[in-house]
């Protein structure tokens, strides 16, 4: 396997918040597993996690996401998704706790360069800013008959987030911040895979889908691709700035079978 980014991982400072996010959301994973919910699991080493990042896999799921149906919407499907929403709905309460604010962002562009700016900015003010669905999701914008793009019932500042935008909040604490994980491919692998640990295995297929194959596509799809069918790297004709490259669109489709698998697969945790 070709490692795109080694077995080190990809990782920014810890967040001065690390240790209370922590002990809350370890509270949560014992209390949720106690209720047979979800697996226990140590929070504590997910920080120290190595992954490795397969380049022709992140290629596998971004060309499966290109081409899969806008809408591919049966009943298990949408109850996955009904049980995503209230358990991401439940990280969501948990920031009150922790001393932090979500605030919906009124610039344009995005509100932070990376994590690293993201941590520093959230230790400094115990703000966070997100970046609404409404003003740039996707090619189209939001999409109505998604489940994520209906309104969560949570208003902030005059504004009612959609699911999708308390699912971007609660991966940006407990994903990157908890973790220490960049906003590149390993980094979000990490987060994705660290977040995981808060969520029932029923939706760990969403999480694939709505994170790491969004992820796959933004860095690894075929849109990037040169006549060749080659992908350029930064500093190489035909090589796309992060900044220039399009949202992935909200698509609505099973995780293929053996995707999560070899996703999950690709982790080694702190074995301390």
């Amino acid at each position: 396997m070709t490692a795109e980014a080694g077995s080190a991982p990809a990782r920014v400072h810890l967040s001065a918040r690390h240790d209370r996010l922590l002990r809350l959301a370890q509270a949560y994973v014992d209390e949720a597993a106690a209720r047979g919910e979800l697996p226990h699991r140590d929070l504590s080493r997910l920080p120290g996690t190595r992954v490795r990042v397969d380049p022709e896999f992140c290629r596998e799921v971004a060309r499966h996401f290109d081409r899969a149906p806008r809408r591919a919407l049966d009943a298990d499907l949408a109850a996955r998704y009904d049980r995503f929403t209230e358990e991401t709905l439940r990280h969501f309460a948990l920031l009150e706790p922790a001393g932090l604010k979500v605030v919906p962002w009124p610039g344009p562009g995005q509100p932070y360069r990376g994590a690293a700016d993201l941590i520093d900015a959230l230790d400094r003010t115990g703000v966070l800013y997100v970046y609404l669905t409404n003003d740039g999701h996707g090619p189209h914008g939001p999409t109505p008959d998604h489940p994520l793009c209906a309104p969560s019932g949570v208003t902030v500042d005059g504004v009612e987030l959609l699911h999708n935008d308390i699912f971007r909040v609660v991966h940006d604490i407990f994903g990157h911040v908890l973790l220490g994980a960049t906003m590149g491919v390993a980094g979000e692998f990490r987060a994705a895979y660290g977040h995981m640990a808060m969520y029932s295995p029923q939706v760990h297929p969403v999480v694939f889908t709505e994170q790491v194959s969004q992820i796959c596509w933004f860095f690894h799809g075929p849109h990037l691709a040169d006549r060749s069918g080659r992908w350029p790297r930064r500093g190489e004709p035909g090589w796309i700035p992060p900044t220039d490259r399009p949202y992935p669109e909200q698509k609505l489709f099973p995780c293929p079978p053996g995707f999560l698998g070899r996703f999950t697969a690709s982790f080694t945790e702190d074995s301390r």
